[in-house]
């Protein structure tokens, strides 16, 4: 059987720490700047841990 590989969107999009933990940067923080507030920018480009629903599926997707 050939080797799994990973999915290499999930990779570019995802990142895994060093406790396992899935990284993931916030939505919305790219474009269409000047209609949001400075709070809100600042906010949107921290990047933010992944909740509990989705994260064995990223984990398999990335980690393959």
């Amino acid at each position: 059987m050939p080797k799994m590989k990973s999915h290499r969107g999930a990779c570019k999009r995802f990142k895994a720490t060093a406790s396992g933990k899935i990284k993931r940067e916030r939505m919305n923080g790219s474009h269409n700047l000047e209609k949001k507030n400075r709070k809100r920018t600042r906010r949107l480009h921290q990047s933010t841990i992944l909740d509990g629903t989705k994260e064995k599926q990223i984990k398999r997707m990335i980690l393959a």
